[in-house]
């Protein structure tokens, strides 16, 4: 089968959604006017053909070589050589999300079948991504409730976590236990035009005590994603969960925060880091230490199913990030790339079905239209 099927090319191109209004993110200072995606797809010899979208592929170009007349199937081998691309140059991890597609394609099964067949279905949360007052944002969670969801993540960052709070209480107030509720703390990472420093480890524990007394399933990204003598001192001596690892960029970091009893939640994105073939290394460590492994999700509908297929093929995942925040955040927006959106049933759950590969398929005259690169 391998001989029957090897690359034939590999080709990148880039997109842009203008968004009138702008979006207005809680983890950018800056509103976003327009949103990018890029598309990467891997063809054989014999006419079938990878997608995935994720990060930018910087640095790729010019190493097409290294991949073309290679066995499709052979994805290990790839997976080394993008992780030397990665050392050296970008991370260029959406060509491994397309090769597992491909490889889907090749062998007629879905994804999550070859990562192990656990599950071909995960429980959704939804990952709100604006700042909204006490009473927007409690009108909000109803909504999510009425649609089915069981989850919801409140992003914090309005600059007095007090503010924050306030959100929060207004949230568990209106929706009671009937929602588990999470919250992004946004004090891993910042955007490059941002120099806030991040919590202290005091600053983080003074908001552990609130979230414990509404609640909170967990505390996401609640100090510098460096600071790891924090993060296990934090998680120590608090009783929530203590997530984060969404920009982590390698996987002995993750073994690492691992073994250092750093996290409770592990968070990577197969769009970002590692690919599916480098974290479902990590989703197996997780799963060893009796952790929780729950990917980052927030690319577009694609990433977010390659995260899904991973989660459901060889983890117990509780809750999967789905990126859904009406009408800044709508599933027009996130997946103008794809034909039809990814959805979330009424059930709250995320069915990946039988289709080889991801399930998904792109909107070729969509791309046309919005094609920059």
């Amino acid at each position: 089968m391998s001989a029957q099927h090897r690359i034939a090319s590999i080709s990148i191109s880039q997109h842009r959604l203008p968004l009138a209004p702008p979006f207005h993110a809680s983890w950018d200072t800056k509103p976003r006017v327009h949103f990018d995606a890029t598309v990467t797809r891997v063809r054989t010899d014999t006419g079938l053909e990878g997608v995935a979208s994720g990060d930018l592929m910087v640095g790729f170009a010019g190493h097409e070589s290294l991949f073309i007349g290679q066995d499709a199937m052979a994805i290990e081998r790839h997976y080394r050589v993008l992780s030397h691309i990665d050392f050296h140059y970008g991370r260029c991890w959406p060509l491994d999300l397309a090769l597992w597609d491909l490889a889907g394609k090749i062998t007629g099964q879905p994804c999550w079948k070859l990562l192990g067949g656990l599950s071909g279905r995960v429980r959704a949360y939804a990952s709100s991504g604006t700042l909204r007052n006490p009473s927007q944002m409690a009108d909000s969670a109803e909504r999510y409730l009425a649609e089915g969801f069981a989850a919801l993540k409140v992003r914090f960052h309005r600059g007095d976590w007090r503010e924050d709070i306030r959100a929060l209480e207004a949230v568990r107030a209106r929706v009671g236990d009937r929602l588990e509720l999470m919250v992004d703390c946004n004090q891993g990472w910042r955007m490059p035009w941002d120099t806030a420093p991040p919590w202290t480890l005091k600053d983080a524990i003074k908001v552990a005590r609130e979230l414990e007394r509404l609640q909170v399933y967990w505390m996401e990204e609640p100090l510098h994603r460096a600071d790891h003598e924090g993060m296990r001192t934090l998680r120590e001596a608090v009783d929530v969960r203590i997530a984060g690892g969404e920009m982590t960029r390698t996987i002995p970091e993750f073994r690492d925060l691992v073994a250092g009893r750093c996290l409770d939640v592990l968070q990577p994105d197969v769009a970002l880091v590692g690919g599916i073939t480098g974290l479902r290394r990590v989703a197996i460590m997780a799963q060893e230490a009796n952790l929780i492994f729950t990917p980052h999700t927030w690319t577009n509908g694609m990433g977010v199913q390659a995260n899904a297929h991973l989660s459901g093929g060889c983890t117990d995942s509780p809750f999967l990030e789905f990126p859904y925040d009406p009408p800044e955040w709508s599933l027009a927006r996130r997946d103008f790339v794809m034909q039809q959106p990814l959805t979330v049933g009424k059930d709250g759950w995320i069915d990946l079905g039988d289709a080889p590969g991801m399930g998904y398929a792109l909107d070729e005259d969509a791309l046309e239209r919005t094609r920059i690169g």
